[in-house]
């Protein structure tokens, strides 16, 4: 049903803005608050949205168009010939793309909460590879826009300006950020990700809806932060539904420590490189996929450090390192990779310590049971705390012999392994110490 069908014989002016709200709730567009547009302002946009894109000359259909809410509910209602915007709750609107307002101008605008999942708002991936005029024409502009509970899910919004927009609460599950410009936007418990709670919501007509939970987190890659970004409580994702991605965002100040970082296991950026390791592509984009995620965790690991969170970085340099021992394990560099993996499992690469301390307490225990076991069999009959205490001055390299024993005793050179294996991990406990306790 298109919107000339619900209102048939209702003029702009002839109801209050009252009325209206009342209307719309009962024809179930619950989102419209503003009165219909005019009939020669619903002429206007039909000729904008007849209008053909062409990426080539940077031609959109509200490229520099100035529009209201009250613009884009209309659009929204008359959306695919009255089909109305895309439900994300509805299995069957999956798939739809929603209302293309690339190069609009709403800034100022109060768009909060409409129904603007799969909104296109920039170019998506293979349009940006096929576009010759500026990939930032097709950007929308909602600075100083409200956008509170809004729904963006999916929505792509690549270059967008958003700049002291306030996005609280907004839900923006699976919506590409990428290189939009944040500075000042408030994200204030903005659902970035999809929350871990119920997969299907009941319908005011009673049937249950596909859950947002089915979508990926949001593409933060290179976004532009200031310090007057706000954070607070921004919901980042979790383990059940994946992470953000950050390569290449720019911080720029941006207050960190007002986020919980501890809850974020793995960053999107690896998990992307994880997923892309396990299909069937080349070698080449599985190793740049590893690199963008090396690179995600140390940009933002430096970020943190610029702030004294010092812990919180510390598992992110972390992840880096693992991620750059798989980058090594794909050019084939197979002696690196295995050095690498053993300094990740003695101390973690120095952020790890407590596996440097394992580590002794392992080489210690299995040295004395050889002493003992080797001992009774070449006739030293070591005692089991005479074996252990031997085998603690052989790893520091200060080992004592039983009177008798030979230097090419079976005994002494379980001393002398032990030894070289001490002065390892004691080398390897020293640099982490240092490195987990001084951050060099």
């Amino acid at each position: 049903m298109n919107e000339q069908q619900i209102l048939p014989l209702i003029r702009p002016d002839a109801w209050s803005q009252t009325e209206w709200f009342a209307h719309w709730n009962a024809v179930g567009q619950h989102w419209r608050t503003e009165p219909q547009v005019s009939e020669a302002r619903q002429a206007f946009l039909v000729q904008c949205q007849a209008v053909k894109v062409d990426l080539d000359a940077g031609i959109y259909k509200f490229k520099g168009v100035k529009l209201e809410r009250g613009d884009v509910e209309w659009l929204l209602a008359t959306h695919e010939g009255g089909r109305g915007p895309v439900d994300w709750y509805n299995p069957s609107h999956l798939e739809r793309v929603g209302i293309d307002l690339r190069g609009a101008d709403l800034r100022g605008v109060n768009l909060s909460r409409l129904p603007l999942s799969h909104m296109l708002g920039g170019l998506n991936a293979k349009e940006r590879n096929r576009a010759q005029a500026g990939r930032d024409v097709a950007a929308i502009h909602l600075e100083d826009a409200i956008l509170s509970e809004t729904h963006l899910e999916k929505a792509e919004l690549y270059m967008a300006h958003l700049e002291r927009a306030d996005l609280f609460k907004a839900h923006l599950a699976g919506a590409s950020l990428r290189k939009s410009h944040l500075e000042g936007a408030s994200l204030r418990l903005a659902y970035l990700a999809a929350l871990d709670d119920q997969s299907y919501k009941k319908r005011k007509d009673g049937t249950m809806g596909a859950s947002r939970l089915q979508l990926p987190p949001a593409d933060l890659r290179a976004a532009f932060f200031d310090s007057v970004t706000d954070l607070r409580n921004a919901h980042l994702g979790n383990q059940k539904h994946g992470f953000v991605r950050v390569a290449d965002a720019h911080w720029e100040g941006v207050n960190l420590a007002i986020v919980d970082w501890s809850l974020i296991k793995v960053l999107g950026d690896e998990e992307r490189a994880q997923a892309v390791g396990r299909k069937k592509v080349d070698r080449e984009t599985i190793i740049e996929s590893y690199r963008e995620a090396v690179r995600a965790n140390r940009q933002l690991a430096v970020a943190l450090q610029g702030q004294g969170l010092n812990e919180e970085a510390a598992q992110f340099l972390y992840r880096a390192q693992v991620l750059q021992r798989e980058v090594v394990r794909q050019k084939g560099k197979f002696g690196t990779y295995l050095f690498s993996l053993f300094l990740d499992m003695l101390a973690g690469y120095g952020y790890k310590p407590v596996r440097s301390l394992l580590a002794y307490m392992l080489v210690i225990a299995c040295f004395a049971i050889a002493d003992f076991s080797f001992g009774h069999i070449v006739g030293h009959h070591l005692t089991p705390l005479g074996a252990l205490i031997f085998s603690i001055t052989s790893f520091h390299g200060r080992g004592f012999f039983p009177g008798g024993v030979a230097l090419d005793d079976p005994i002494t050179m379980l001393a002398a392994a032990e030894a070289v294996t001490g002065l390892a991990i004691e080398i390897s406990f020293i640099a982490t110490f240092t490195q987990r306790f001084f951050g060099n």
